[in-house]
């Protein structure tokens, strides 16, 4: 409510009695309103789930216990794959909804979760979008590159956040590595990037058959191990490289073993070509054990990754390597759905570049797309500049 007090007439007793009653109630109203707001940012994000064919919904029910969210309801149509997490979870069955839009409307979710096949990530922000519901994806954020820019559209036209969760992200040496690259210049500019990631296949390591029906699906999927695996280097590397578009990216893929992937590639190498740098995406079904690394070369020294919390840094030519533990302390965020929660009440403004950004997402899906396209084609996409 907005008064203003300068084109009211104070010319007697009764005037000035009234224009106290409101401009107390004025105030009021603004401390209520603040109030209310403030109360708003401390409750639980109400959360929806759309989906339950993604392994990785684990993580989400196993976050029972956080209190910056709520699940409020679950859009699944699939029964037996209800009952089977109802049952593991102790999940009310009131929670379930055959439909992202019977969910939506009658559990009046703030935002989404989205545990689907890659294919529907388009589907679920085209429904969410109007309704103004924020929305995380698992990686990659969607199937090519033209869903990508529908769903920027779709942001932009209703104010939604779409963000995307990689583990990677919140992997405390992802932060600490940006920090040490880009920020403090510990091995000056990066010139050369090699990233390692996979395991030894989806159903080699036990990944459930709902999962992995659409996982080897290139149509709900969009490739094999090159989307799969393929899309934390186009991340980080995105992320460190500041939203930098490439030149060009070139790739190949290979079935190493048809008889268990037959519509897919289980291999993948990726090189994505910048101005003054190079990248080299190594993804795999074929690894012998499972790995998410990166290496990266400056034009003095080296960072190298082994896993989420071990670096060997280098700095210069003649210097020692030196092996350092990355506290936890030095994450982004400890826990995607509380980072996702913080995000939707403006307790955390997203950055442009920050790695589960939308538009750090955009440059990352070109040249993960640019890489199928790529070893389709056999030649190298050039992207436009």
């Amino acid at each position: 409510m907005n008064f203003n007090y300068k084109t009211f007439q104070l010319n007697n007793l009764t005037s000035r009695l009234i224009l106290i009653a409101i401009l107390l109630f004025q105030f009021s109203f603004n401390a209520q309103s603040q109030t209310n707001s403030a109360s708003a940012n401390n409750t639980p994000l109400r959360l929806g789930i759309i989906g339950l064919s993604h392994d990785h919904v684990h993580g989400v029910f196993q976050n029972d216990k956080n209190k910056d969210i709520e699940i409020v309801g679950i859009a699944e149509a699939d029964t037996a794959l209800v009952s089977r997490y109802v049952k593991q979870y102790h999940l009310d069955r009131k929670l379930i909804y055959r439909t992202t839009e019977e969910m939506i409307a009658k559990a009046k979710p703030e935002a989404v979760s989205v545990f689907s096949p890659i294919s529907d990530h388009i589907t679920a922000v085209r429904i969410c979008a109007p309704h103004k519901i924020h929305v995380m994806v698992e990686k990659p954020l969607a199937i090519n590159y033209q869903e990508a820019l529908e769903m920027k559209k779709l942001s932009d036209k209703w104010g939604i956040e779409i963000i995307t969760n990689y583990e990677t992200t919140w992997y405390p040496i992802t932060k600490d590595a940006y920090t040490k690259i880009v920020q403090d210049k510990l091995i000056e500019e990066p010139v050369k990037f090699v990233f390692h990631d996979g395991h030894k296949g989806p159903i080699e390591i036990g990944c459930s058959k709902d999962f992995t029906n659409w996982l080897t699906d290139p149509a709900k999927n969009g490739g094999g191990a090159i989307i799969d695996f393929g899309c934390y280097g186009a991340d980080l590397m995105s992320y460190i490289m500041n939203g930098e578009r490439p030149v060009s990216v070139t790739a190949i893929t290979e079935q190493i073993k048809p008889e268990i992937y037959p519509k897919v590639d289980d291999q993948a190498t990726i090189v994505v070509n910048y101005p003054k740098a190079q990248g080299i995406i190594q993804a795999s079904w074929n690894w012998p054990f499972n790995r998410k690394d990166m290496e990266v070369y400056g034009k003095t020294g080296s960072i190298i990754t082994t896993d989420g919390v071990h670096m060997k840094v280098r700095t210069k030519e003649n210097s020692p390597e030196e092996q350092l533990t990355i506290g936890a302390d030095k994450a982004i965020a400890n826990n995607p759905f509380s980072f996702f929660a913080s995000v939707v009440k403006g307790k955390i403004k997203l950055a442009p570049n920050d790695p589960s950004s939308l538009s750090l997402n955009i440059v990352a899906m070109e040249i993960l797309y640019s890489a199928v396209l790529s070893a389709k084609e056999g030649k190298t996409i050039y992207l436009k500049q």
